[in-house]
């Protein structure tokens, strides 16, 4: 899965499944219950056939659940055993031959049907999800999807950071987001970020690289509150660290992904645009799975779409480096989903069609006043409503030659 849309749109559903979560419940009515409900919203996606819930209990592993075709299920299954090894190993594990010595076929878990497993939580609480797949499933959709779920619902189950304090996490995160955006000699820059909540999941952030080099970034950790809040501290403490040591932007992004990955608040997953614009106008980027920015010019526009997918879920990404200039007298305008799934009276989202037209309205405005009008369009489109979603903009328009 490679696609922007196709990751964000999978985000959004499971943000959905993880928002639904009671965790006033004891934790095996909660699996039970995420079971149910991510069977019924990814079976046809991800080509399954049917799914088991497995509790950790002293000597073994006892089915507690199981949704769809999943005939045939053994009752209990053995730790010490190959396949929940590799589960165990891996944390996610895909059985893509059923006629394999190691694969949980052979040991009459699962039906001889290709399967797919993931483990959530620490001993003695561990618990096992299995998956058996249908015909046509695809292994680079299923891993990250697979991956998400993992330690998602390993945050949001035991992670005790994402208990901790919010008025600590805002403090944090002001601590960390620039007040107003920085001087860049034949540059205009302007930022601004709303929260949803008292803390959120949006950031932007301004590297300088000498005189003639200015590093700008903006990102957005899926939800908002306390939890993408925290994600949002160690990507931005994470890329200025690696920017700070490393010269090929893409190999940074590669090397946080996999820390990310690595750490439990890598549930929830993470998009970030990063350009190094020279002072020429010459920009080489790296956008992770976030909504392109676009450079506006008098008789074109460009979407800097190129880079890879999404921070967090997979443990080893490969981003691609792009190449753009800025023209003089052209606009790069950066923003979240919050500007544009912002709703209006019949329900409708705000839109980059909208955002664009505005833009070409007020090509002539400054990146201030631009970075004003776009944002209170955007406010006004929901009316008195408070934002659903954090919401950000940037705004680098390069001054025309006098």
């Amino acid at each position: 899965m490679d696609s922007r849309l196709d990751a964000k749109l999978l985000y959004r559903r499971l943000d959905a499944l993880f928002g639904r979560l009671d965790r006033r419940k004891p934790q095996r009515r909660i699996l039970e219950s995420f079971l149910e409900e991510a069977f019924a919203a990814l079976k046809d996606a991800l080509r399954l056939r049917g799914a088991a819930l497995y509790g950790e209990r002293r000597d073994d592993f006892e089915l507690q659940k199981a949704v769809g075709d999943a005939s045939g299920l053994a009752e209990r299954l053995d730790p010490a055993r190959p396949p929940l090894q590799a589960v165990f190993a891996h944390r996610v594990y895909i059985f893509d031959d059923p006629t394999s010595e190691s694969a949980p076929q052979r040991l009459g878990v699962l039906p001889m049907h290709a399967a797919a497993a993931l483990a959530v939580g620490t001993r003695p609480n561990r618990s096992v999800m299995l998956f058996v797949l249908d015909d046509g499933w695809e292994r680079e959709e299923l891993d990250f999807t697979l991956n998400t779920v993992r330690s998602a619902l390993g945050s949001r189950l035991w992670d005790e950071r994402v208990r901790g304090s919010v008025k600590e996490a805002a403090s944090i995160q002001r601590s960390l987001l620039l007040e107003e955006a920085p001087e860049f000699p034949g540059y205009e820059i302007a930022c601004h970020s709303v929260n949803a909540e008292e803390v959120g999941g949006d950031f932007y952030d301004f590297t300088p690289h000498g005189d003639d080099m200015m590093g700008v970034a903006i990102g957005d950790a899926s939800g908002h509150g306390l939890p993408a809040a925290l994600l949002v501290r160690d990507v931005v403490t994470g890329l200025r660290m690696g920017l700070e040591r490393e010269l090929k932007v893409s190999h940074v992004f590669e090397k946080l992904n996999r820390v990310i990955h690595r750490s439990k608040l890598s549930s929830r997953f993470v998009s970030v645009f990063y350009g190094e614009l020279e002072q020429d106008g010459n920009l080489i980027y790296v956008n992770a799975g976030h909504q392109p920015p676009v450079i506006f010019g008098a008789k074109s526009e460009r979407a800097l779409d190129v880079g890879g997918t999404v921070i967090g879920p997979l443990p080893e990404v490969r981003f691609r480096r792009g190449i753009a200039r800025i023209e003089p007298g052209e606009t790069l305008v950066a923003c979240t989903d919050g500007i544009l799934e912002r709703r209006g009276p019949k329900g409708e989202f705000f839109g980059e069609a909208r955002l664009a037209s505005l833009v070409r309205e007020s090509r002539a405005m400054g990146a201030e006043p631009l970075l004003e009008r776009l944002f209170e369009a955007a406010r006004a489109w929901g009316g008195s409503r408070p934002w659903e979603d954090d919401a950000t903009l940037v705004v680098v328009k390069r001054l025309a030659k006098g």
